[in-house]
């Protein structure tokens, strides 16, 4: 079949890039989306399992810290745009092992920029969309916003590391005329997060009636936005943004952790027929995270005036459908929390195996390292990244 695009979407099997793969495949028909994914231990293929089949999905195991590996899937796809979304995200991992984060967020983002400036002769009908992050622009006192022309102000490795790559991303904009867009997000939620995130570690932890651990006395404030406004905003900007522009995205949602992990056990408690208060009981303040930043809270005027984007759902809603979900999905949990949803890239490579399509892997020591990780992981003792 001959598509009206090819595009290569990064990061696809992880939390936010599944939930944007799955809504380009099914919405066009007419496009060729080709996931590409390192599969760490956040990349799961079973957030994929309703769209594996369809014939304009194809899956690419690879690093996009290997050049070589890149130039070999741009001359085979001949991609007409990059949704790039592959990126290590947790605070606290990039204060213990930095350098995973700037090789990946860094290097793999300049990798895939010479890709293009290589293979696009033309901008006409190219993109080159970046999606980011609000922790670029640092911290926020009590009041006011972060506009698309805050000055950056970077506090962890992690969101320096996504700074840079956001820079490396307008200077190939400017310097060789790639037609670039960027977005920078609040805080998401909702279905597929992996449980080291706050929301997710709170539902399971209380299920478990394990403790719920909060940095510091929980006043560290954050605009949370629905996974899936985040994946619809994502469309419009891809669609319909400018081309040298940046978008922010938020979900006009300001909580302190403290209110929202409140809110949380309050509903977790109805849902499970506990005494209102009961969770409340799990909830134990830790040490505060180095540099923790304190509030972030996002101005998405911009989006909201020029490509008419406006979140769904108001929070309390958000976060009801996300608590019936995790309820809903126990086995997909359990999965995760054991790490035996690694064990499923060998039932993609079968599946795409018969329907002769080959399956690139980079690195065939990398899923036994994480399975082992993940094996060890201790979800009670998690620390949530905000």
């Amino acid at each position: 079949m001959k598509y009206d695009k090819t595009i290569l979407i990064t990061g696809g099997a992880g939390f936010i890039g599944s939930h944007v793969v799955r809504k380009m495949v099914i919405k066009y028909p007419q496009y060729h989306i080709v996931n590409l994914d390192k599969l760490t231990y956040a990349g799961n293929l079973k957030n994929l399992i309703e769209i594996e089949e369809f014939s304009n999905y194809t899956f690419e195991h690879l690093d996009i810290c290997n050049e070589e590996g890149l130039a070999n899937l741009f001359r085979k796809y001949s991609f007409d745009s990059v949704i790039h979304l592959a990126a290590e995200s947790h605070v606290d991992r990039s204060i213990s092992n930095p350098r995973d984060f700037i090789l990946t967020n860094i290097i793999g983002t300049l990798n895939l920029l010479n890709e293009c400036k290589s293979n696009w002769k033309t901008s006409v009908g190219k993109c080159f969309y970046h999606i980011s992050t609000d922790e670029v622009y640092g911290s926020l006192g009590d009041s006011g916003f972060f506009y698309e022309t805050t000055p950056y102000d970077p506090r962890s490795p992690y969101s320096a590391s996504k700074a840079s790559s956001d820079h490396l991303v307008r200077a190939y904009g400017h310097t060789y005329e790639l037609p670039i867009k960027i977005s920078n997000c609040s805080n998401n939620y909702g279905s597929f997060q992996f449980p080291e995130k706050l929301i997710p570690l709170i539902i399971n932890n209380i299920k478990n009636n394990q403790p719920l651990p909060i940095y510091g006395k929980g006043e560290n404030i954050r605009d949370w936005l629905w996974v899936e406004d985040h994946a619809h905003a994502i469309d419009l900007i891809f669609h319909q943004g400018k081309c040298g522009e940046t978008y922010n995205i938020g979900g006009h949602n300001e909580w302190k952790n403290i209110d929202l992990v409140n809110l949380l056990c309050d509903i977790m408690d109805r849902k499970l027929g506990n005494t209102i208060g009961k969770s409340r009981e799990l909830i134990t303040c830790v040490k505060d995270r180095a540099g923790h930043d304190l509030r972030y809270a996002i101005d998405a005027s911009k989006i909201q005036n020029e490509l008419g984007f406006k979140p769904s759902v108001i929070f309390e809603e958000g976060l009801e459908k996300t608590v019936d979900w995790y309820l809903e999905n126990e086995d997909w949990l359990k999965d995760v929390t054991s790490g035996n949803y690694q064990n499923y890239y060998d039932h993609v490579s079968t599946v795409y195996a018969s329907r002769q399509f080959e399956i690139q892997v980079i690195h065939p020591s990398f899923l036994s390292y994480h399975s082992n990780e993940a094996n060890h992981l201790q979800v009670h003792n998690l620390r949530h990244i905000l």
